[in-house]
């Protein structure tokens, strides 16, 4: 008996060895990718040209020897082949921890050796499908996982989130997520869909205000609505404190000016699928589109409102811009529930990092730093991803059920 289960179990490892070996190798390359972005990107430098280098001579990488992930560091003896300059070991790293995100995110969605516990966070959609016929909505997981990452290291050093990281990772939900729904998969019900459907009043709010959100940016592209904090510069020299800008509270009539488009065409969406009578629900494709915008808006509400909020309140800048589309990238890829869980659970990660700052700080010296709230949204939005299906429990025990997953099959009569 024994042998057999271990002969099932070597069986189930030997079908899902081929894409766990890939999607390790992606994920290093990914990493690889990251350590670019990581160091180009807060110093306004391309992250395509000019190709990877030596920071200190200057030699070109080679493909095949220092530019192979993960083993490459080894093959050199982390040292240039041509000054003799240490490499940091940090780039392997990081190389290593994205290949373990890709191949981490592969065992909890599509395997389940026995009862294992991580079985309830993806759901028997995965499984059912498995990689080859949802591997769109595999990669828009994975690629919010690395870019959090990412963005995590950035605003840690500098403070600072660059835009095109979360736009990448928005991009790619508005991109992959349409396109899974468009695959042909092995759905039970249209309900097995393990992102929040939508029904026509709510599709067609999130598509006008998407709508108004391209509207408002060509305001701003084309300088018809100025930009906030434009003048910045005049009154807060690096070093300064942030407290020193004094016209924070007048800034916000921009923000809200860029919102007010945004704002209307999601009411006119709304009151236009009401008007018309439009029953039943939209199609797959649609609801995941429409899904992933409302997501997206979501998500950037909740910061962008908090930060217009406590600026009104404080008379300084309240939460920055990159904590908003940080947010709205998670609501793009996650859908619309999980940001406002991920905000309200972000300051327990920073209470953990205070208590735990003293002790550790000993032995690690980057606990010595203060960390702003970008991490800790990164961390929460780790915890909610993995912990989702014991937090619908515990809010179905206070009697608040969560929205339930998958595509919407009818809509309340208007």
């Amino acid at each position: 008996m024994m042998g057999a289960v271990v002969d099932v179990g070597a069986i189930a490892l030997l079908e899902h060895l081929p894409a766990m070996v890939f999607v390790f190798c992606f994920g290093a390359c990914v990493g690889s990718f990251l350590n670019v972005v990581v160091y180009r990107l807060p110093a306004g430098m391309s992250v395509i040209s000019p190709p990877s280098r030596c920071s200190t001579c200057g030699v070109r990488l080679r493909f095949f020897r220092e530019n192979v992930p993960i083993l490459g560091w080894f093959l050199v003896g982390g040292k240039c082949r041509t000054c003799g300059e240490r490499v940091s070991a940090q780039y392997m790293i990081i190389e290593v921890i994205v290949a373990l995100l890709f191949l981490g995110l592969y065992v909890i969605l599509f395997t389940r050796p026995g009862a294992a516990w991580w079985g309830e966070i993806g759901g028997p959609w995965w499984r059912v499908n498995a990689f080859a016929r949802a591997w769109p909505a595999y990669f828009a997981l994975a690629f919010l996982l690395s870019a959090l990452l990412a963005m995590t290291l950035i605003d840690a050093r500098t403070f600072t989130i660059p835009i095109e990281i979360p736009n990448f990772v928005t991009g790619a939900a508005f991109i992959l997520l349409p396109l899974q729904a468009l695959l042909p998969r092995r759905d039970h019900f249209r309900q097995d869909w393990p992102f929040l459907g939508t029904d026509w009043p709510w599709a067609l709010a999130a598509i006008g205000a998407m709508a108004g959100v391209c509207v408002a940016a060509v305001l701003l592209t084309t300088r018809r609505l100025p930009r906030s904090f434009a003048d910045y510069a005049e009154y807060v020299k690096e070093g300064d404190a942030l407290a020193v800008y004094p016209h924070a509270r007048r800034e916000m009539k921009w923000e809200i000016l860029f919102l007010l488009p945004v704002m209307v065409g999601g009411v006119v969406g709304w009151w236009t699928a009401r008007w018309t009578g439009l029953s039943g629900a939209p199609g797959e494709f649609l609801q995941a589109l429409s899904g992933a915008f409302l997501g997206y808006l979501a998500g950037g509400a909740i910061v962008w409102g908090v930060r217009i909020a406590g600026t009104f309140g404080f008379g300084r800048e309240a939460m920055g811009m990159g904590d908003v589309h940080l947010l709205a990238a998670v609501g793009a890829v996650l859908g619309p529930v999980e940001p406002l869980l991920i905000f309200f659970a972000a300051p327990f990660s920073g209470i953990l990092w205070v208590a735990m700052a003293p002790i550790l700080g000993r032995f690690v010296r980057v606990f010595h730093r203060q960390l702003p709230f970008g991490p800790h949204l990164a961390v929460a939005t780790l915890l909610v991803m993995l912990g989702r299906p014991w937090i619908e429990k515990g809010f179905a025990w206070w009697g608040i059920p969560l929205p339930a997953r998958g595509f919407v099959t009818a809509s309340p009569a208007p």
